[in-house]
């Protein structure tokens, strides 16, 4: 019996410490890899680089870690529990007297060394349920953290494409400062020799401070774009980001058409599939208050082994012990059955929350596909415009530069050109924000 009680013993903490180190082993973090000085990133690999050393979503996986660790502790409360002690007692050289029939005697009190070990074990409906729903907790996890992967791919494309666009308006800008300053050399020069006045100049001189400003303005934009790019990367503010990928590749109309022509399937959404969880999640809370009504089965196993040092010593405890229990609830005053009740109504309000989900979500596919197509069509109006500005600002110049245009309409030609890159670069914003929308409510 002594024998099998050290094999049970042994398995039982050789299964806990394995367990201990593939908990401890599964949040380890790897190594950090050190940050090179410069990247050249594609939006794909920025979307690939992120996903490997973004912080929040290392939470997010730790978070799934920490699931499966909670599993593990509800299993391992139904798994034979061990406990041993040892006690060692001195009598100080006391002795016990006993009276009989008139005579006194005197027994010695030896010192006594006592070990003793308990295995138990108790099983219950509750518990058994417990795992159940540790389970769909660890999916939840999981979902959560797919839900977080697929953000911060949308986060990365929202970043890059306003870096792309910024930088690109940034460009068309220079070009047209380089043509005013030289529009007002030229200006200053007729006002040299009589052919000018100096107002004209004044107002080409203001115009040019002011598309100037604008440039600093979207130069400081741009920082800013890659800046939140290289927080969402994680990587040092000061490592230096050049972005490969084109604009115009990014935008093209085959990357719209692609998205709106994928077929939606309401289970492959990430919301969706959270709600079924928790509708799954409140249907098993309903069976964990019902085995509060069930019985506990307990079995325990004690083994005591006392050693006296000395002559004397009565052993008056059993060396083994087998205890088998069944404990049954009887009666609650209704607080069971209130649980009960309480769970179920839980359960009914989680089905009519997926019911009208799921019809919501239907509509919702709808808005996303017209606001996609509303905010492409703006897209491919406002790049039209903002061409034709150019155009029409380049020809003024021109036509100034002759004598043939007065310098209110290159001033005003100068406006609507700031006017439209401005419209521009709001489109690519908005129709960015729409496909990312799309793309993240399919869970493509």
């Amino acid at each position: 019996m002594r024998k099998l009680f050290y094999v049970l013993s042994a398995l039982v903490i050789s299964a806990s410490v394995m367990a201990e180190d593939h908990v401890i082993a599964a949040t380890k973090s790897s190594p950090a890899q050190q940050t090179p000085a410069s990247l050249s990133l594609s939006l794909e690999q920025a979307q690939e680089y992120a996903l490997k050393q973004n912080r929040s979503l290392k939470n997010a996986s730790l978070a799934v870690q920490e699931a499966y660790a909670q599993r593990w502790q509800t299993i391992a409360a139904m798994l034979p529990q061990v406990d041993g002690s040892y006690s060692y007692s001195n009598y100080c050289g006391y002795s016990a007297e006993l009276s009989m029939m008139g005579s006194s005697v005197k027994i010695d009190m030896p010192n006594v060394g006592a070990l003793g070990v308990t295995a138990s074990i108790g099983i219950n409906g509750q518990g058994i349920v417990g795992v159940l729903l540790n389970n769909v907790a660890i999916e939840m996890r999981k979902i959560a953290l797919e839900q977080s992967e697929l953000e911060l791919s949308g986060s990365i494309i929202t970043g890059y494409v306003s870096a792309l666009a910024l930088q690109s308006i940034t460009g068309l800008l220079d070009s047209s400062l380089v043509n005013l300053q030289g529009l007002e050399q030229m200006t200053l020069r007729s006002v040299e020799v009589g052919a000018a006045e100096q107002t004209t100049a004044d107002q080409i001189h203001v115009r040019v401070n002011a598309m100037r400003s604008n440039i600093n303005t979207q130069q400081r934009n741009v920082e800013l774009a890659l800046a939140a790019l290289k927080v969402l990367l994680d990587v040092p503010v000061e490592t230096e980001l050049e972005l490969t990928d084109k604009l115009e590749d990014l935008l093209s109309p085959a990357t719209v058409m692609t998205l709106l022509g994928q077929e939606f399937n309401i289970h492959n959404n990430l919301n969706y599939q959270l709600l079924e969880k928790q509708t799954d999640l409140a249907k098993k809370n309903v069976h964990m208050a019902g085995w509060a009504y069930g019985p506990t089965l307990s079995v325990a196993y004690n083994y005591s082994d006392q050693q006296y040092y000395g002559e004397g010593g009565m052993r008056m405890t059993p060396p083994n012990l087998v205890q088998v229990s069944v404990r049954m609830p009887l009666w609650s005053s209704a607080k069971r059955a209130a649980g009960v009740i309480e769970k179920k109504i839980a359960y009914e309000e989680a089905k009519n929350t997926l019911s009208e989900t799921r019809d919501n979500l239907a509509i919702q596919y709808q808005q996303l596909c017209f606001t996609l197509n509303t905010n492409y069509e703006n897209y491919l109006n406002a790049k039209e415009s903002m061409e034709v500005s150019e155009r029409v600002f380049r020809s003024t110049s021109d036509k100034f530069r002759w004598g043939t245009n007065s310098h209110l309409e290159l001033i005003n030609a100068s406006n609507d050109l700031i006017t439209a890159q401005s419209t521009y670069i709001q489109s690519i914003l908005s129709l960015v924000e729409a496909q990312v929308s799309l793309r993240n409510f399919l869970n493509n």
